[in-house]
C-alpha cells in the first residue's frame, strides 16, 4: 500500500517539478550543456520582431491563397487592392500545408516519433532546410495573465509554458485544456473574420507551425538547435491573417496585445533533424523568483514592521551580483547564495 502510494507520488511529482522554481533553482546548474546562457533579458531575441513578423506574414499570405474557396466570403469584406492581393493566383489547386510551407520558407516540419528514447513524439525538419535564425514552430495553447486561473487545467499537464514575465500558455490539445481553447476561440470573432486557430488541436493543423509544444528538450547526446523567443503581436497584424495563430487569451482584452512563443533555430538544422529546445534560461529563473521577493506580501509591509529576512535576503542577492570573481575562499558560490535567499523566503511558484 504504502510502495503504491510513493509510487503515485513519485509519478505526478516527476510531471510537477519542473514548475516547482525552488527545484528549478537547485537543479539549474547540473548540467550546463542544457542550459542557454543569456546575460541580460533584453538580448533574449535572437532575431528581431520585423523579422518574426515578415516569416509570419509570408507564411500566412500562402495558406490563405491556397485555400481561396473557403476565403470566398471573408475575401468579400475587404478592401479592392488587398482583394486582388489575394486573388491573383494563376494555379488555384489546393496543396498541403506542409507543401506550402516548403514553397514559402523552403522547408517543412512533421511530427514524428522521437530519436531520444521514451520522449514520445517530437519534431523533424523532413524537407528541405532551415538556416539559422529561422521561424521553425510556434507555441500554440490559451494565454494566462499571471492573475488568471489555471490550476485544474495544469494538473498532470507538461504543456504548461511559462514566459519570463509570469504569463502562461496552456499548449495541452487534451481535456479541459482542448474546451477551453474552443471557447475561447468561438468567442473571439470580428464579423466573418476569425481571430485564432483551433486546427492545431486536431492531427492535421492548418498553420505547419503550430506544433511547437512537441519539441523535446535537448540532452548530452542531442545538442540544442532551437530555442524559445516571445512575440507580442502588432495591432498592425493582418486582420485577415489571425485566424492562422495558434494563440488565444483567456479573457478578453482589447488593449492586451497577443503574446506568442516562436522557436527560433540556433543553426542551420537539415533535413531529417530532429528539433530540440534549450531547456532553461538563466535569467527567465532570476526573474521570475526575485521578481516575486520583492513583490511578496511579507516584503510590503509598513516601514515600522519590516519583515528583516526577507530584506537580509535582497540584500544578500545584490551583494553576489556585485561580488568580484575572486572573492574569498570560504565564500559560497553567487549561485548558492541565490538559492539561500528562495529557500529563506519560502516562495513558492
Amino acid at each position: 500500500m504504502i510502495k503504491a502510494l510513493y509510487k503515485a507520488f513519485e509519478v505526478r511529482w516527476k510531471s510537477y517539478r519542473h514548475r516547482f522554481v525552488p527545484w528549478i533553482a537547485l537543479n539549474l546548474q547540473k548540467n550546463e550543456r542544457t542550459l542557454r546562457q543569456v546575460k541580460d533579458r533584453s538580448r533574449d531575441k535572437l532575431v528581431e520582431d520585423e523579422e518574426v513578423l515578415g516569416s509570419l506574414v509570408c507564411l500566412f499570405t500562402e495558406l490563405l491563397k491556397n485555400d481561396l474557396k473557403s476565403q470566398s466570403e471573408l475575401l468579400r469584406f475587404l478592401p479592392q487592392a488587398k482583394r486582388d492581393k489575394y486573388t491573383n493566383v494563376e494555379d488555384e489547386t489546393r496543396d498541403a500545408p506542409s507543401a506550402v510551407m516548403l514553397n514559402a520558407l523552403g522547408f517543412r516540419i512533421e511530427r514524428k516519433r522521437s530519436s531520444l528514447q521514451l520522449a514520445g513524439t517530437g519534431v523533424f525538419v523532413t524537407r528541405g532546410r532551415a538556416p539559422k535564425g529561422s521561424i521553425v514552430a510556434m507555441y500554440p495553447g490559451t494565454i494566462y495573465q499571471p492573475d488568471e486561473p489555471i490550476f485544474f487545467q495544469s494538473i498532470r499537464n507538461p504543456f504548461v509554458f511559462r514566459c519570463i514575465d509570469g504569463v502562461l500558455i496552456d499548449g495541452s490539445d487534451r481535456a479541459i485544456s482542448k474546451i477551453v481553447y474552443r471557447s475561447c476561440s468561438g468567442r473571439d470573432r470580428l464579423g466573418p473574420f476569425r481571430l485564432g486557430d483551433c486546427s492545431w488541436l486536431t492531427s492535421d493543423p492548418v498553420n505547419p507551425l503550430a506544433v511547437g509544444q512537441y519539441v523535446n528538450n535537448c540532452s548530452n547526446e542531442k545538442a540544442a538547435n532551437v530555442c524559445y523567443q516571445e512575440y507580442d503581436v502588432p495591432e498592425g497584424f493582418p486582420l485577415e491573417l489571425r485566424q492562422f495563430l495558434p494563440n488565444v487569451n483567456y479573457r478578453a482584452d482589447a488593449q492586451r496585445p497577443l503574446r506568442c512563443v516562436v522557436l527560433v533555430s540556433l543553426r542551420d538544422i537539415n533535413c531529417g533533424t530532429e528539433e530540440m529546445n534549450c531547456t532553461t534560461y538563466r535569467t527567465e529563473l532570476e526573474n521570475i523568483v526575485f521578481k516575486s521577493i520583492n513583490t511578496h506580501p511579507s516584503s510590503m509591509s509598513s516601514p515600522k514592521k519590516k519583515n528583516k529576512t526577507t530584506e537580509d535576503s535582497v540584500h544578500r542577492y545584490e551583494e553576489t551580483t556585485d561580488r568580484p570573481k575572486d572573492r574569498r575562499p570560504g565564500n559560497p558560490p553567487r549561485f548558492r547564495m541565490k538559492v539561500k535567499a528562495i529557500l529563506q523566503t519560502g516562495l513558492l511558484p
